[in-house]
């Protein structure tokens, strides 16, 4: 007879507020996920990629809602799957956006794939970061002031250039792959890919092998710092250095 196997998150039960658009994060958050550990996600609207379409997503009350939804439930943490719409508003935005939700939370940890990055990227050391993003040249500016501002130098930086969501989850892993080694500036000591629909963790350690130094990504940080607010320290191999801390 075969045993019986429980994986209902019994270690942890993750929350994700996560764009309505994405089909990426919740995927690879379960790749990364040590035995125990569940995803469950609300989702909120999102037009277009834009400066103005991701504003438009943050003015509304759906990030509360969402919040609010997923704190019925006993969850450990509750992460806001996006990092352009909290890094639209330059240094502090990230904070604004955790307290909105912390409002709704009923106690329950906070955090959003920006915060989460800044949290990764000082816990390695990177201090000169290659910023790589799916996004326009407007949102990717706003992406490097939001770096700058925090106190990291961005000697490089370079967008994808779309602007719908289902475009940027459409991108192969293999071509995030080459882009970011494109992007990647021999001056910097780290990288960050942006983009919480954007592939990224299954290239996580061939980057970190061939360029040398610490990979980021929005989703590995993103999970990364929930699960460490859920107070699981447990991980898999096989998704950068950030897990090894």
């Amino acid at each position: 007879m075969s045993a019986m196997r429980e994986y209902y998150g019994w270690r942890a039960r993750i929350g994700i507020v996560y764009p309505d658009t994405g089909t990426v994060m919740e995927p690879e958050c379960y790749a990364m996920a040590p035995a125990g550990v569940s995803i469950h996600t609300d989702r909120l609207p999102l037009s277009i990629m834009t400066v103005d379409g991701i504003g438009d997503m943050m003015k509304s009350d759906a990030t509360e809602r969402c919040t609010a939804s997923l704190a019925e439930a006993p969850l450990h943490a509750i992460v806001f799957g996006g990092t352009s719409a909290t890094f639209l508003k330059g240094i502090g935005y990230d904070e604004e956006i955790k307290a909105r939700m912390a409002r709704v939370a009923r106690g329950i940890p906070v955090t959003t794939a920006s915060s989460a990055a800044l949290k990764a990227l000082r816990r390695l050391g990177v201090t000169k970061l290659s910023l790589v993003t799916p996004y326009d040249d407007e949102v990717t500016a706003r992406g490097v002031r939001f770096f700058e501002q925090n106190g990291l130098a961005v000697p490089s930086h370079r967008g994808l250039g779309l602007n719908k969501d289902k475009d940027v989850g459409a991108v192969s892993l293999e071509q995030v792959y080459h882009f970011t080694r494109a992007v990647a500036h021999k001056e910097a000591d780290g990288v960050f890919i942006s983009c919480t629909n954007l592939r990224s963790v299954g290239a996580i350690a061939a980057l970190e092998a061939d360029l040398g130094v610490p990979v980021v990504s929005a989703i590995q940080a993103s999970f990364w710092d929930a699960l460490r607010l859920a107070g699981v320290r447990a991980s898999k191999p096989g998704f950068g250095r950030l897990f090894d801390l």
